[in-house]
């Protein structure tokens, strides 16, 4: 018997709306212990995926190296710099402007070999899951390696 995604998957996804705020998608992430949502539109529909990666991109180094130029500006009395005035808007930024579209999803007959192979090939770390266009549940990397620890190891017998 070869397992599924509907085997397999996590049935219970949190999502976000793509209006949520990115300090709301932030408290999810730590409140749920998870590392992405999906981020579906006000009929259900997924229009993206939001992981932690996402939302610590405008915090990276670059960002903090403007940032300090900024502040030098300013503390030098010039006129604030829309650049900096853009910066200090980052925590209003919205689920829609850092997620991640389209999404690859995978419909929940797919197979645990192919939710693998789509893993590695795309270099992603999980996959919603689908039924028709319903968001049914998410498949994470964690979840197909805990299948195969619970897949019968194969004897001589077997062969």
């Amino acid at each position: 018997m070869t397992l599924s995604a509907k085997d397999i998957m996590t049935r219970a996804v949190v999502t976000v709306g793509p209006s949520d705020t990115v300090s709301t998608v932030a408290k999810l992430l730590a409140d749920h212990a998870i590392s992405a949502v999906p981020v579906c539109d006000p009929t259900g529909a997924i229009v993206g995926i939001l992981s932690e990666g996402d939302l610590m991109r405008p915090f990276g180094q670059a960002n903090a190296m403007r940032r300090a130029w900024w502040l030098e500006l300013l503390a030098e009395g010039t006129q604030l710099a829309p650049a900096f005035l853009d910066y200090i808007k980052l925590d209003r930024r919205r689920a829609q402007d850092l997620m991640v579209a389209p999404v690859v999803t995978v419909p929940e007959t797919a197979t645990l070999p192919e939710i693998a192979d789509l893993l590695a090939q795309r270099h992603i770390k999980r996959v919603p899951v689908l039924r028709g266009d319903r968001l049914v549940g998410i498949v994470s990397r964690a979840d197909v390696v805990g299948a195969l620890a619970r897949m019968p190891v194969p004897t001589l017998a077997d062969l």
